[in-house]
């Protein structure tokens, strides 16, 4: 199955960049921020905020992450001028996380406190499971400076029960922590993760629980209809008020979902990554998650 994954990908890597651009339209906003600004605010008319992401991850030194923040902080400039209702979010090994846990701790601290100065939120992105515990030591030295940080948890990683009680341990008094729950893109060893989507599924309900009962707040990322229902169970039988919760989307995917919780009453948010790492970006996610190919050939095809 990997072989014929990679193949498959080597193959698509190939195909010329409109036919690829053809198919990441759907998933990914544009290359250029003022592109990524003009979805959001198709977003934001419709009742939706929004996450901006530039698309990047394993920075190419101290030099690649700080040209990364310098990126960030000029997205962010643009956003604030636009008035429009998103906020933050940055993935580690883009801020020079494998260079340095203390570079990737500086540069978020700088992104954290514009985005502060203009009332924006920042989310420390998770990625996979050989970067966990350094993310999770970079979002403890930050939440103890900055009030406007959130950070990212797989309920497929086994981990994932001690590390909700450590960070509810950690936080500074008075402080709520702010989760993006997810089942996690990334196929992770067995031997430290679920594999199978019952237990994955399990394992984010009760997640989903202890987070609640620590006094949490969660954007629940799920294009799960079935597992959402739980959710909101889940949200009714511990009377948890729509402003300690939301649902996360990413966009392309199931949009008549998101209309249908709108509807109901839920706050929807969407993701919009944008920048010109879009290609090697939707190569990877396809490697790295092989049931992305099915997205790709419905979205391809108009599926």
């Amino acid at each position: 199955m990997a072989l014929l994954t990679n193949t498959v990908v080597g193959l698509l890597g190939l195909m010329p960049k409109p036919v690829m651009r053809r198919f990441a339209a759907r998933y990914i906003a544009g290359e250029t921020i003022a592109e990524a600004l003009a979805r959001l605010k198709e977003l934001n008319d419709e009742g939706f905020s929004g996450v901006l992401d530039i698309l990047g991850e394993d920075a190419e030194g101290e030099a690649g992450a700080r040209a990364a923040l310098a990126e960030y902080l000029g997205a962010l400039e643009a956003l604030h001028a636009s008035g429009l209702d998103a906020y933050v979010s940055a993935k580690p090994t883009h801020f020079g996380l494998r260079t340095s846990e203390d570079l990737a701790f500086e540069l978020y601290s700088k992104l954290a406190t514009a985005c502060a100065e203009r009332g924006r939120f920042l989310r420390v992105e998770m990625e996979d499971h050989t970067t966990t515990e350094a993310t999770l030591s970079v979002f403890e030295r930050l939440v103890q400076h900055h009030d406007n940080v959130g950070i990212v948890l797989q309920s497929r990683l086994f981990r994932n029960d001690d590390d909700i009680a450590r960070l509810l341990d950690s936080l500074p008094e008075g402080r709520v922590l702010d989760v993006r729950m997810v089942k996690g893109i990334y196929l992770e060893p067995a031997k430290i993760a679920h594999t199978e989507y019952a237990p994955i599924a399990e394992a984010y309900v009760r997640h989903c629980r202890l987070l609640f009962e620590g006094g949490a707040r969660i954007s629940l990322a799920t294009h799960d209809e079935v597992m959402a229902e739980r959710l909101f169970e889940l949200i009714r039988e511990l009377e948890v008020p729509t402003e300690r919760y939301e649902l996360q989307v990413l966009m392309g995917v199931r949009r008549w979902l998101w209309l249908q919780w709108l509807a109901a009453g839920h706050p929807v948010r969407v993701y919009v990554p944008y920048g010109p790492e879009w290609r090697p970006y939707s190569l990877r996610r396809l490697k790295k998650n092989p049931k992305l190919l099915s997205n790709f050939v419905k979205g391809f095809f108009g599926g």
